[in-house]
């Protein structure tokens, strides 16, 4: 049986059999949020999956454990950031707090600090909830004052991957970034295959080490 707690069956062991059926990009986003709420953390999750390798989804949880990021606060953020990463651009910081000045400090969903690029999400909620509304207007006005960038990603434009990794790259470029350009090869269609397909058969990777 798996390991329980007073409630039942503990978030880490819950999650190493949900990564023998789901997607990576699902994995990742179930993952981060688990570490954020302090439901499981890296090390215990870690430590199941190398204890118990025979658990249907032990391999799988062990693959993802690079990809997760306990700071993200919600789920798309953990999207929009593994499609960055997935599509070979490199791994933003997670929700920083950035001091740009005396008494002002600026929050963003992921930066990349040497670009001065924020990449936000922006769910319908910041559209629908008035206050939350009135509250980006302010933050976004302390984001130019501070002379950052940042693109905005929407629901809308999450729902076609490509073209959103592909509009944050172009203002990277334009900001300076040298780098790699995104590809959308097999590692980028790999996030949105099972974390089984990623990792491979167990008797593969047996063969091969």
């Amino acid at each position: 049986m798996p390991p329980t707690d007073d409630r039942g069956v503990t978030p880490a062991a819950a999650f190493i059999a949900y990564c023998a059926l789901a997607r990576v990009i699902d994995a990742i986003k179930v993952g981060d949020w688990l570490l954020h709420e302090r439901s499981m953390s890296l090390a215990e999750l870690r430590d199941l999956a190398l204890a118990q390798q025979w658990r249907a989804g032990a391999d799988e949880a062990i693959w993802l454990l690079e990809h997760l990021d306990g700071r993200s606060r919600s789920l798309p953020e953990s999207e929009v950031r593994a499609m960055l990463v997935f599509a070979g651009l490199p791994a933003p910081e997670v929700n920083v707090n950035l001091a740009v000045g005396p008494g002002l400090v600026v929050q963003g969903d992921l930066l990349y600090r040497a670009l001065r690029l924020l990449v936000e999400y922006e769910g319908a909620h910041h559209q629908e909830d008035r206050d939350q509304y009135a509250i980006d207007i302010d933050r976004y006005a302390d984001v130019r004052r501070a002379g950052l960038e940042y693109v905005q990603v929407t629901r809308e434009k999450a729902r076609i991957p490509k073209r959103a990794v592909e509009e944050i790259h172009d203002r990277m470029v334009e900001l300076g970034y040298d780098g790699p350009a995104p590809e959308f090869g097999d590692r980028w269609r790999s996030l949105f295959g099972s974390v089984a397909a990623a990792v491979g058969p167990r008797h593969t990777r047996i063969r091969a080490s």
